[in-house]
């Protein structure tokens, strides 16, 4: 499992090994640039990466959209505000790294004399007094200094971050991760399929175990035992004829 710096899959992975100890997830952190490479080279068999990635090769769930901010040195006059805009950093030097993970069009600001490396690089700059950075504020946080704040900055692009997969190789393994990332509980019927056998014994009916041959059975038997009693009706236990019924009492005298 990839990740890609600024996420934390900590949340997820916890879940994992309380549902699956016997399965180790190894993470791996990884540049956003080298994430979408790693996963259509069988690298990982999953990653948490940054949108846009190629949905022709990989499959994607977006999970989340991160707040961008600008980060500035604390005595900067952006952070006397709580809220800036594209236009209020018009007319200063932005720092654009060669990794930036927005997807801008026209990069605010004034350009630096040449591109960061990294991100990591264009924070120092910053904290250095050179330019202002603009980035996803989980990037902030992970970078954070002392010298340093941020504030939330309107009109800039968004980054999005979703888990990936190679679309041709969705194992059952990624579907557990899938189903753990979208909240499914242990017992949720949309996590694997269940076992063939298993479900054929479900399915199959009571009377195939023996319960309803033996319901017609006893049905039978009762029938004929019903059947006994009728037959004997006005016979006596020895097996004579039942007594005619008549007026007993003395004999008449006769003249």
């Amino acid at each position: 499992m990839v990740y890609v710096p600024g996420v934390t899959p900590s949340k997820w992975v916890r879940i994992w090994r309380e549902r699956l100890p016997d399965v180790p997830l190894e993470l791996v952190q990884v540049s956003a640039a080298d994430a979408e490479a790693r996963l259509r080279e069988r690298g990982a068999d999953a990653g948490f990466v940054r949108l846009p990635v190629d949905r022709t090769e990989l499959s994607a769930i977006p999970l989340y959209t991160e707040t961008t901010v600008v980060v500035v040195p604390k005595d900067h006059l952006v952070a006397a505000a709580e809220e800036v805009t594209v236009e209020d950093i018009a007319e200063e030097i932005v720092l654009h790294p060669l990794d930036d993970t927005l997807d801008w069009e026209t990069p605010p600001g004034l350009p630096a004399f040449e591109r960061p490396a990294t991100t990591a690089d264009a924070v120092e700059l910053v904290a250095a007094g050179i330019g202002l950075l603009v980035v996803p504020q989980s990037l902030a946080r992970l970078h954070h200094r002392k010298d340093l704040t941020y504030r939330t900055i309107t009109g800039t692009p968004q980054s999005q971050v979703a888990l990936s997969w190679p679309e041709d190789a969705t194992t059952e393994l990624v579907e557990d991760f899938i189903g753990i990332v979208r909240g499914r509980t242990v017992n949720s019927s949309r996590g694997r399929k269940p076992d063939e056998k298993a479900t054929k014994a479900a399915k199959a009916p009571q009377g195939a175990k023996g319960g309803r041959p033996a319901k017609q059975g006893q049905q039978r038997q009762g029938q004929g035992q019903k059947a006994q009693g009728s037959g004997g009706r006005g016979r006596r236990s020895g097996g004579g004829p039942a007594p005619k019924s008549g007026r007993t009492g003395k004999p008449r005298r006769t003249s």
